[in-house]
């Protein structure tokens, strides 16, 4: 199919996922390059290809694919024969947004525990909320890689 004939669901499915992404805190082009890429057949696109369906100035796409170069969830690909560079979802994507995640959780975990130090020898009451917050922060902390882990070798002993 055409770059530029993309079918309405596609075109929504795009846009749907930069909302998505921005709504976790992101930017949205960057979303909808990510929505892009997911369904683009062949699974890379050149800066221009992704211009022409996004319909995107080549600045803002040039700093939300260094955007996401930088998170790991894209990579940058030569194609025999061709001058372009294109971009594809990386293949350890999800498993590094996950990761983005924990990173996350640990310094809420931190902050909670920064907080507790402040409410020392405060009434428990007023702690509580801290102390439920810290607790289930650590407890995704140390669930979270465990989950990859276990998610990595399962999918490895699948795609054999």
């Amino acid at each position: 199919m055409e770059k530029n004939q993309w079918r309405f669901e596609e075109k929504h499915f795009v846009e749907d996922f930069g909302l998505l992404f921005e709504e976790s805190g992101h930017p949205r082009m960057a979303g909808r390059i990510l929505g892009c890429l997911l369904i683009s057949d062949p699974p890379y696109l050149s800066s221009i290809e992704l211009s022409e369906i996004l319909q995107a100035s080549k600045g803002s796409l040039s700093t939300m694919t260094r955007f996401l170069l930088q998170m790991g969830l894209i990579e940058r690909v030569g194609l025999p024969g061709r001058r372009r560079d294109y971009f594809q979802i990386k293949s350890s994507a999800w498993t590094q947004l996950v990761g983005h995640a924990v990173y996350e959780i640990s310094a809420l975990r931190k902050m909670t525990e920064r907080g507790l130090e402040l409410m020392e020898g405060q009434d428990s009451d007023l702690k509580q909320r801290l102390q439920e917050a810290r607790d289930l922060f650590s407890y995704m902390e140390r669930e979270y890689p465990l989950l990859i882990d276990r998610w990595e070798k399962g999918h490895k002993k699948g795609s054999k």
